[in-house]
């Protein structure tokens, strides 16, 4: 099983196409949102690397809220299937997926 909490998050959306996982955290004390979507993850607050193999969620980010949407995600008009869960209420879903 993956150990990477944002690599689970993005095999996730693999399995559920369907979603928008919107993820607020801090990084080393800076605020960031992360958006994750059929496996790929990209930064809404700073810059994302071009190389999908350098990770957006690194092993020490601080997890604060996972937002479930519908896609496809508009933030002006967000559809939301859960809002600010913590990892614990999430990781359920993701053995339930099978990640």
């Amino acid at each position: 099983m993956m150990t990477s909490k944002g690599l689970r998050l993005e095999a996730y959306t693999v399995q559920c196409p369907q979603e928008v996982l919107i993820v607020t955290l801090e990084i080393q004390g800076t605020p960031d949102q992360v958006a994750i979507f059929k496996g790929f993850s990209s930064s809404l607050m700073c810059p994302t690397a071009f190389d999908p193999e350098v990770p957006v969620i690194p092993e020490d980010a601080e997890i604060q809220a996972i937002d479930r949407l519908h896609s496809p995600y508009n933030p002006n008009t967000p559809r939301y299937i859960d809002r600010a869960l913590s990892w614990n209420a999430f990781e359920p879903l993701l053995v339930q997926v099978g990640v």
